[in-house]
């Protein structure tokens, strides 16, 4: 399985913040929209990720509150990235090593989505239940012949 299937079934809705941002906008859009990434992007290019995680430690940094700075601040400015053409596996050792939670699809410069771990392991439970369908419906079709002389 490739990312770009991955992208089929998620669909198409993407967040983008620009690095000027206040950080307390951005953060109110992922609470408002209950997700956990934006991406950053800058005059067409994609330029950085902010997730919940850097919104944390900055609430942290400034003893609870998020204060005036802004997305550029904070945001990871060389996410790692993905393309549609990297298997599932190899997206799933990326997170497990880097502890990446979402990755950015890029075909060349241009992003196509992201990808969350949690994107990743429903896709990969969806491909185990329809291998396991299908090796059930092998079974029990079994021809009785051939599993008698067998």
């Amino acid at each position: 399985m490739k990312v770009s299937e991955i992208l089929q079934v998620k669909g198409e809705i993407l967040y983008t913040v620009t690095p000027d941002m206040p950080l307390a906008q951005a953060a109110a859009t992922m609470a408002e929209k209950d997700i956990g990434s934006l991406v950053v992007m800058e005059f067409g290019d994609l330029v950085g990720m902010l997730t919940f995680r850097e919104v944390i430690k900055e609430l942290h940094a400034q003893g609870g509150s998020i204060g005036g700075g802004t997305v550029r601040k904070v945001m990871d400015d060389s996410p790692i990235t993905v393309t549609p053409d990297t298997e599932v596996n190899e997206v799933r050792r990326i997170m497990l090593e880097k502890h990446a939670r979402y990755l950015p699809v890029m075909n060349a410069r241009t992003l196509l989505g992201v990808i969350s771990f949690y994107d990743v392991a429903k896709a990969v439970l969806e491909a185990q239940q329809f291998e396991n369908r299908m090796l059930k419906a092998y079974i029990r079709d079994w021809p009785a012949e051939q599993a008698a002389e067998d």
